[in-house]
């Protein structure tokens, strides 16, 4: 079953003369369970795609459907509660509050929805103690890598147990040993956890952890890639595909 489709959806900034067309007429249809990488070169609309998707900006035209409904009908409350219960989102620069310790930051979700803090952060821990961060609950993230950074924005993203993880250049500040981990771990939350996980990057490497790669070009789909499991040629097949894409 479908749980992300979209029909001819676009989005242009500006009007008149100085309008610039994002998104053009983009039509994608996003299992559950599914692990899809979107790559494109710069300005391609991959950005955009993924904000129109979580909701987080409104389309010029068209539709995104979750779990089949419309996110355009809903009300304003009823897509933050969307965003916050549905949908799992995770940045390439991993907005952790820097007071807070890694438990509380993986649990800001649920206490934000109001569950109460220990509940919460024995919820967080569970997550994080599966991403191999049960003996960093206590740190700040100042005291965490990157890599251990980003594993804690992953446990946040999952903690309300959403079934939609969007995840924007997750590996892009990173070097490429933890990228390899973080696009790894990915891969399990989709495969282990039946997550449907949809990930921007510009990396063929990272895309090839992926089961499917929509490609774009000046905001419209140009191709699309399922990739054969295990197999060591993925990221030069990739890497090919973006280079015919980009010329």
């Amino acid at each position: 079953m479908s749980v992300i489709q979209t029909e001819n959806l676009t989005k242009i900034y500006g009007k008149n003369e100085t309008a610039v067309t994002a998104l053009d007429r983009v039509n994608i249809q996003i299992e559950e369970g599914e692990f899809v990488a979107v790559m494109g070169p710069s300005g391609c609309g991959k950005s955009t795609l993924m904000h129109l998707l979580g909701g987080l900006d409104k389309p010029t035209s068209g539709i995104v459907r979750i779990n089949q409904i419309s996110i355009a009908e809903m009300g304003d409350d009823e897509l933050t509660k969307l965003r916050r219960r549905k949908i799992g989102f995770v940045f390439q620069f991993f907005n952790l509050i820097p007071v807070l310790d890694a438990a509380e930051n993986a649990a800001l979700p649920m206490t934000l929805d109001g569950m109460k803090p220990d509940l919460a952060r024995k919820k967080a821990c569970e997550w994080l103690e599966r991403f191999g961060m049960a003996n960093r609950m206590k740190n700040r993230p100042d005291q965490l890598s990157g890599g251990q950074q980003q594993r804690v924005a992953i446990a946040r993203a999952l903690v309300a147990d959403p079934t939609i993880i969007l995840a924007d250049e997750p590996t892009g500040n990173l070097d490429t040993h933890s990228g390899d981990e973080i696009a790894g771990l990915l891969r399990n939350v989709s495969n282990d956890y039946n997550r449907t996980v949809i990930m921007v990057t510009h990396d063929p490497r990272i895309a090839a952890y992926a089961n499917r790669i929509i490609f774009l070009k000046d905001g419209s789909v140009i191709d699309e890639t399922i990739l054969e499991k295990k197999n060591d040629n993925n990221a030069g097949l990739v890497a090919d595909k973006m280079k015919k894409i980009s010329d």
